[in-house]
């Protein structure tokens, strides 16, 4: 009796410090169980051996935390032996604290045991077990051990089947914070909130000048109280394009939504390659251009217009049928008509544009067919230069 007490005390006064630091409710659980004990081959009591043996066991534990637990065991074991004794059996008894894994994969268990067994000693044990759910309250409990012997280094071991039943509460598990914005999951209003933003105690975005708008799209965000503003939470009367810069510094005053601007309100380019094919009609053996109205032109001279730092080539190809000469005078010609128009109705400055006729040397199809000689015949404008393609937003 006086060692059963002993080994609640220790029980307890592991619960008490070694899950101090935990806030939490307990769980509790009473189970039984039935095991195979096998003692050390070595292990003897006057010149009397054991085998393994069946056992019966009782034990109440404790959960105190997501990870941590601890519990009172004991147990009777009937031991096989080569010896014709009146008391053949081993009584074991004592405490373990038990950690468990993430998502309860398994637990670690370690504790002190005493065992009657002929003599009386005291041992350590380590192993490894596992609470199965039958159902919500009851568990199927797997365990393995191995014990040591203080007194003879005695080594035994035994494997565990039994049942539990848990009641109480457990403490829950510590939210996590996906966002990291510093607001625990189990609170945050605004789970998806970019890193790095300024949130409130819910986890979501500050609108610190209170103009509707948060802090992660704003892009005017000290506008004065009562403004309106727009979606970009620029205000309508100071930014009238709404791309985030105040009309009194906004070098381009109506700049595209979906445009990306710097910091004079201008558009963002990057830089590609450009060649455009216009498409101008002739008669046959003509170089009057008979669509000189073509959404096309006007198309090319806003281009040009735009990016006022480009040189464009006008290149005329002709097909295949005739005689090469009078294909390299037609097509330059038409390139010469087409760099005309450009100037005169279109408003292109004259030094920018220059024409050439390449005649039938740069056919696209060498085959002698109708449709062939549609597609060699065109007028191509090479721009020499880069063209600067705008960042979208």
């Amino acid at each position: 009796m006086k060692k059963s007490l002993i080994a609640a005390s220790l029980l307890a006064a592991i619960s008490s410090n070694a899950f101090a630091a935990e806030d939490s409710s307990d769980k509790y659980w009473v189970g039984g169980f039935t095991e195979i004990y096998k003692p050390d081959e070595e292990k003897s009591f006057d010149f009397t051996s054991f085998d393994a043996g069946l056992g019966l066991g009782a034990e109440v534990g404790v959960r105190e935390s997501e990870h941590w637990g601890g519990r009172f065991e004991i147990a009777k074991v009937s031991l096989e032996n080569d010896a014709d004794l009146v008391d053949d059996s081993a009584t074991r008894f004592g405490i373990d604290a038990m950690y468990f894994l993430e998502d309860d994969l398994m637990y670690i268990f370690g504790g002190l045991k005493h065992i009657d067994m002929v003599d009386s000693g005291s041992m350590a044990n380590l192993g490894l077990g596992k609470h199965w759910d039958l159902s919500e309250k009851v568990k199927l409990v797997t365990e393995i051990a191995a014990y040591h012997d203080f007194g003879e280094a005695y080594n035994d071991v035994s494997a565990k089947l039994g049942l539990a039943y848990t009641f109480g509460s457990t403490a829950p598990k510590a939210p996590g914070d996906a966002d990291q914005d510093g607001v625990n999951d189990n609170l945050d209003q605004c789970p998806d909130t970019a890193i790095g933003a300024r949130v409130d105690s819910t986890g979501c975005s500050i609108d610190t000048d209170a103009d509707g708008v948060l802090n992660d799209i704003d892009q005017c965000p000290n506008t004065p109280a009562g403004t309106p503003v727009g979606a970009k939470g620029c205000s309508l009367a100071l930014d009238s394009d709404q791309d985030g810069v105040l009309d009194n510094v906004d070098q381009c005053a109506n700049t595209p939504l979906t445009d990306k601007v710097d910091s004079t309100g201008c558009s963002i380019f990057e830089e590609v390659e450009v060649r455009e094919t216009l498409e101008v009609l002739f008669a046959n053996n003509s170089s009057v251009i008979q669509n000189p109205d073509s959404a096309k032109f006007q198309e090319f001279a806003d281009f040009m217009k735009r990016f006022p730092n480009t040189q464009t080539a006008i290149e005329g190809h002709a097909s295949a049928p005739g005689k090469a000469d009078y294909n390299m005078m037609i097509s330059l010609k038409r390139a010469k008509a087409v760099r005309t128009l450009l100037i005169e109705k279109y408003g292109i400055a004259a030094d920018r544009l220059s024409a050439e006729g390449f005649g039938e040397t740069q056919l696209l199809d060498t085959s002698n067919t109708a449709a062939a000689h549609k597609v060699n015949r065109r007028i191509e404008a090479v721009v020499t230069a880069i063209k600067k393609e705008k960042v979208l937003r």
